[in-house]
């Protein structure tokens, strides 16, 4: 057992160190190419810090424990959303774009919706090839829809002009290109493995504790694999960075459903519980959430943040029991 902790623990500091670096190689080689920070935080940001998710899951999917892969990242977006963003709330406002509020949030809830059609209604208790391949699909769409957003905002700030100086003064300042990308690639490398000690140390602490694997999947696993969202948005929160606070748990979010999902069912088709139906629909109404605060509110208040960080306790209290 102690052994076994002590990987789980080896695990997670491969992860949010992989994920740190990855990030900060992506991000740097991004700003290199002039990719704005909204869409940053949304792609590269996000994809990095989910990492850990994609990682655990597929070494889940491929081990055949579906109930860690699909609660792992059920659990992760509702960490991400009720208990990061509460968190960064308490310590600034967050102001969420009209891009978000009008396209991204928008559509994350539309994919949780997809994902209760399909594992529910349309294949009841399980996910398919097809519609595996429906959710690919609609990750590749998102990115492609990305990719313009980000031709379209690069293009304005081309056209808007950039003072010359201060472009200069942060070109000096970036870490060179090659350097990023020996970053990025190490990152991955970390996560992989890192990934790998996660889910066999997991599964053994399950097993001695006579915990589920969905609640090992849904709490110790996801909390863990969503620390680099958690230090990423509270960091740029710090740093008055609201699109990349915002963006990367969102974007996560979205990555965590279409793309990692998409890719652990094709690999080992899901097999569900009646019991994730209730996480699932959890995960939705913090979405809806989110967006209501974000439609008539604009931004998030310090009470707002402290209500999602209670109903987080309170949902991970209410697992526990459950199990």
């Amino acid at each position: 057992m102690f052994l076994n902790v002590l990987l789980l623990i080896m695990g997670m500091i491969l992860l949010i160190k992989g994920a740190d670096w990855f990030v900060s190689g992506s991000s740097n080689i991004a700003k290199a190419l002039k990719i704005p920070s909204l869409i940053i935080g949304l792609t590269l940001v996000s994809m990095g810090t989910s990492a850990p998710e994609a990682s655990v899951s597929i070494n889940s999917a491929v081990n055949g424990m579906n109930d860690l892969s699909l609660g792992n990242v059920v659990g992760s977006n509702i960490f991400n959303t009720l208990l990061i963003l509460g968190v960064s709330s308490l310590i600034i406002p967050l102001s969420v774009s009209k891009d978000v509020k009008k396209f991204d949030l928008p559509l994350m809830i539309g994919f949780y919706g997809a994902l209760l059609l399909f594992a529910f209604l349309i294949t009841p208790l399980k996910i398919d090839v097809y519609e595996s391949a429906a959710l690919l699909a609609m990750f590749v769409g998102y990115t492609v829809f990305l990719i313009l957003r980000s031709k379209k905002a690069t293009g304005l700030i081309l056209e808007n002009g950039i003072n010359a100086t201060t472009e200069k003064a942060e070109t000096e300042k970036r870490t060179p290109v090659w350097l990023s990308i020996i970053l990025s690639v190490s990152g991955l490398a970390g996560i992989i493995f890192g990934g790998d000690l996660v889910v066999d140390s997991a599964a053994e602490i399950a097993k001695f504790l006579g915990m589920s694997e969905a609640l090992v999947g849904l709490t110790i696993v996801a909390i863990g694999t969503s620390l680099p969202e958690l230090v990423t948005s509270v960091v740029a929160c710090i740093k008055k960075e609201n699109d990349i606070a915002v963006g990367n748990v969102i974007g996560s979010n979205i990555f965590n459903i279409i793309f990692i999902l998409g890719l652990s069912s094709t690999i080992s088709n899901l097999t569900l519980d009646w019991a994730i139906f209730t996480d699932i629909a959890v995960m939705l109404v913090a979405g809806i959430l989110v967006l209501l605060i974000a439609l008539f509110s604009g931004k998030t208040k310090k009470w707002q943040g402290a209500i999602m960080v209670l109903l987080y306790i309170g949902y991970i209290i209410y697992i526990i029991i459950r199990n």
